[in-house]
């Protein structure tokens, strides 16, 4: 996302630092390259222009001396770009949350609530999907499904098209779920009939938060459709979507934060987990290839499930970590997302070079591995060590799961590793399998390739 204005980032910053003068050509060489990828990312002219003069000023400021000069460019450079990005604001949960989910046909309105769905409820609350979509024919099927595949419950009724009734009908069974989301209709366009019908869900529902969807690739469009939703129906903020496939998010961005309407979260990825709170700072800081060890931490807990957790805890407490623990240890790892979204949020590792089908032929392996389980007696499952040095065990398990003894081995030293790591953490107070250090330390193994045999 954004690639190329990260990368021009990074090279202007560097060039600032390794100057030895800081004269007139060299911050015309600097601005020009800043202007274009601005301009490439879809950010507003008039901005771009602020940001250059101010540049240029700070630049040819007589006053201001040596590194001294230096140090406060990027500093400048670094506060009006997160000024431009707008400002960092949560959506803060209350006791009660009805969250209406507005926008657009085709934005991703549907996706985006089951992806807050799975975030809100990884965190441990109570979360109910609502299918308000009464027009779109796919609309409330495509919400039962994201919901059967994620496990989180939802409230659809088929058959009414009157979506005041089917909020009616479930309203006293909602009051039990602390985070409601609900989707709602679109239209090409923001249209009369669909103000007329969010303005009679929104005074029948009373919602905590009117949160309106977009797509990235709307570009400098997004300001205008932001101002006339704010102005229609007084949206509270923004979730942008498809930020993984656009240079033009800069454009989305900075449109809402002209408008006041806080970005609460974008999306990055077509998975259930690829969606995260909006903080122009860390945002920033990945473009600079300076990592986002908080967004990363989100992210892992967004793929743990507290339960299941929970009860690896205790196994570990009493040494029983089985193979099949190890497996959905690993796993959860694939579901980060791609490698290139791990490395990036994980400082000194926005350069490495990662071969691309790294995560297919991880994945590819977890399958083999769960096959090769399902060879294994119940002792062999629960205590893998037995297996080291029992090569006719071993063969055995291989012919039983057409796979070749090396395949048992690889996954015997995976667990050996994984083990080691889980016993040696300071502290078990688990967000998931692995507290927050321990995963950190297993994410930067696992993007090295140290001890992994992938």
């Amino acid at each position: 996302m954004l690639e190329r204005l990260g990368e021009v980032l990074k090279k202007a910053t560097d060039k600032i630092t390794n100057a030895i003068f800081l004269d007139k050509n060299l911050v015309d060489t600097i601005i020009r390259d800043l202007q274009r990828a601005m301009i490439e990312a879809d950010i507003n002219v008039i901005l771009v222009k602020e940001l250059s003069d101010k540049i240029k000023k700070a630049a040819l400021d007589e006053r201001i001396k040596g590194i001294d000069k230096k140090e406060h460019i990027i500093k400048l450079l670094h506060g009006e770009l997160v000024k431009i990005l707008g400002e960092y604001k949560q959506l803060k949960l209350k006791k009660q949350n009805k969250i209406l989910l507005l926008g657009l046909y085709g934005v991703g309105k549907t996706t985006t609530i089951a992806k807050l769905g799975n975030y809100y409820a990884k965190r441990g609350n109570k979360v109910a999907l609502v299918g308000l979509d009464v027009h779109r024919p796919a609309a409330k099927e495509q919400l039962k499904q994201l919901g059967d595949a994620n496990k989180l419950t939802y409230f659809i009724d088929m058959n009414e098209k009157d979506p005041i009734k089917t909020w009616e009908k479930h309203e006293k069974e909602l009051k039990d779920y602390n985070v409601v989301l609900i989707d709602t209709a679109g239209r090409h366009t923001l249209d009369d009939e669909l103000i007329k019908e969010i303005k009679s869900l929104n005074k029948k529902i009373k919602p905590t938060e009117s949160i309106l969807v977009m797509p990235a690739d709307i570009g400098q469009a997004a300001k205008k459709q932001a101002q006339e939703f704010k102005d229609a129906v007084n949206i509270t903020g923004v979730t942008i979507t498809r930020m993984d496939s656009t240079a033009k998010g800069g454009g989305a961005l900075t449109a809402c934060k002209e408008t006041n309407a806080p970005v609460y979260f974008i999306t990055t990825g077509e998975k259930i987990n690829d969606i995260e709170e909006f903080n122009p700072e860390s945002f920033l800081s990945r473009l600079l290839g300076m990592g986002d060890l908080q967004s990363l931490i989100e992210k892992i807990k967004s793929i743990t499930n507290e339960d299941e957790q929970k009860r690896i805890q205790e196994k570990l407490k009493e040494g029983k970590l089985s193979l099949e623990n190890v497996i959905e240890q690993v796993k959860s790892m694939n579901s980060l997302g791609g490698f290139d979204k791990i490395k990036s949020m994980i400082p000194g590792l926005g350069s490495a070079k990662i071969p691309e089908n790294l995560l297919e032929n991880q994945e590819a392996k977890v399958a083999k591995w769960e096959h090769i389980i399902k060879s294994m007696t119940k002792e062999e499952k629960e205590n893998p060590e037995l297996l080291e040095k029992e090569t006719s065990k071993i063969t055995r398990i291989a012919k039983g799961s057409g796979v070749h003894n090396s395949d048992i081995r690889s996954l015997l030293k995976q667990y050996k590793m994984l083990n080691e790591m889980l016993k040696s953490g300071d502290t078990m107070n688990m967000e998931g399998g692995m507290n927050q250090k321990q995963m950190m330390k297993f994410a930067k193994k696992f993007m090295k390739g140290k001890k992994l045999k992938f």
